[in-house]
């Protein structure tokens, strides 16, 4: 097979020129090149198949339907490869819910799945996280809520085994009566808030463990904006740390939450429209790493009740490409080939994959993007009512 006249595009370049696909496998990458089975690409996007690490189940309700559906789901997105957050129902924090967890990864047919694993059980005592990582999970988790001496020995289990800790930042004691951000929408609509010191204060502390053990360490779903700058500073020190900021607290506030829209009732909150614009700088300018959707649906008897009552979350995975494209490519926030650095190349590296690059001899985990058709997110579930989002994905997977 032959991709002719595509956009070729990677974590390092755009360029017009074809691909020869042989098994699978990226065999020839030129201009003018000849076959039997040809597909004309022009105006198209070739580009590697997004991964994400950030992803719930329906109503994290861990079961093998649920991993089917979110994988065939995902990879209709163009999203090839996805790693399951541990905080799910039963959470995968021991051996048994690891393999049970696992069975439900056989015979996909859509994106990958790897599962990673919670550190702490619901004892709040450590995970067997020796038994667990060896047996096939990619990577540690922990929320921030694990003390002092239990964080320390996370980060000497991942000091010993070479892997990034996935870390949320949060503290107990501020996130259990609030429900959004705090601040001047949650007061309007009377609703106990968060401030934004609940992921700061615990950033700062798990910069210096990581400095310390001199581990990695990626915090997740970071909404801050000062959060973001400890961070950077860290790496300016030489501190291996990572951000990860999601998609919609990038291109939405805590406006959304106004009329009391359980839709944007997210974790961690939306940030007021003033950090919102902070964090599309920080984007801009790089101080970001990933990306991520933020999966997390839940089913309407969760959703449609009081704010307060209302499960956290929203869906994020149906137009992952569409949505990226339209709210960062299209409005010049950032190039096609940044977007494949944060959606691809990064969050592989994190689990200590290498792709978003595009050549010869590697596998064609590609799709093709059309930039120019016009999709449209569902208006009942979505953060974006009404608004049109450009792009759709091809059905040509490879």
């Amino acid at each position: 097979m032959i991709i002719k006249n595509a956009i070729v595009c990677d974590a390092e370049c755009e360029r017009e020129v074809d691909v020869r696909i042989e098994d699978n496998i990226i065999t020839e990458i030129g201009t003018n090149l000849s076959g039997d089975e040809i597909i004309d690409a022009k105006g198209l996007y070739f580009i590697p198949l997004l991964v994400d690490t950030n992803i719930r189940v329906q109503d994290s309700i861990l079961n093998a339907n649920n991993i089917k559906a979110l994988s065939d789901e995902a990879l209709k997105a163009g999203i090839g490869h996805i790693v399951l957050n541990p905080e799910s129902t039963p959470a995968i924090d021991n051996e048994i819910v690891l393999e049970f967890a696992q069975n439900g990864l056989h015979n996909l047919n859509g994106a990958k799945v790897d599962l990673m694993i919670n550190t702490l059980n619901q004892e709040n005592t450590l995970s067997n996280i020796a038994i667990l990582l060896k047996r096939g999970a990619v990577v540690p988790y922990m929320s921030t809520i694990a003390k002092n001496d239990l964080a320390i020995k996370i980060a000497q289990y991942c000091q010993m085994y070479g892997v990034t800790l996935f870390c949320k930042a949060e503290d107990n004691s501020l996130i259990s009566s609030g429900v959004m951000l705090d601040g001047d929408v949650s007061s309007k609509l009377g609703l106990a808030g968060i401030p934004d010191l609940s992921e700061v204060l615990h950033v700062s502390r798990m910069i210096e463990i990581a400095r310390h053990f001199k581990i990695k360490i990626l915090f997740k779903s970071i909404a801050s904006p000062r959060s973001i700058y400890l961070i950077d500073k860290a790496k300016s020190d030489g501190v291996d740390v990572r951000c990860e900021v999601s998609i919609h607290h990038l291109i939405n506030s805590d406006k959304a939450c106004e009329n009391f829209n359980t839709t944007a009732k997210l974790n961690p909150p939306l940030a007021c429209e003033s950090d919102r614009a902070e964090l599309l700088e920080a984007l801009k300018s790089g101080k970001i790493d990933i990306l991520t959707t933020l999966h997390q649906p839940s089913s309407p008897v969760n959703k449609e009740v009081a704010f307060y009552d209302a499960a956290y979350g929203c869906e994020g995975v149906e137009k992952a490409m569409s949505l990226y494209y339209t709210k960062l490519v299209k409005n010049n926030i950032i190039s096609m080939s940044e977007l494949v650095r944060l959606c691809v190349k990064n969050p592989a590296d994190t689990i200590g994959e290498e792709r978003g690059v595009i050549k010869v001899g590697q596998s064609a985990n590609a799709m093709l993007f059309d930039p120019n058709k016009i999709v449209r997110m569902d208006e009942k579930f979505s953060l974006y009512c009404g608004q049109e989002l450009y792009g759709e994905i091809k059905s040509v997977f490879f």
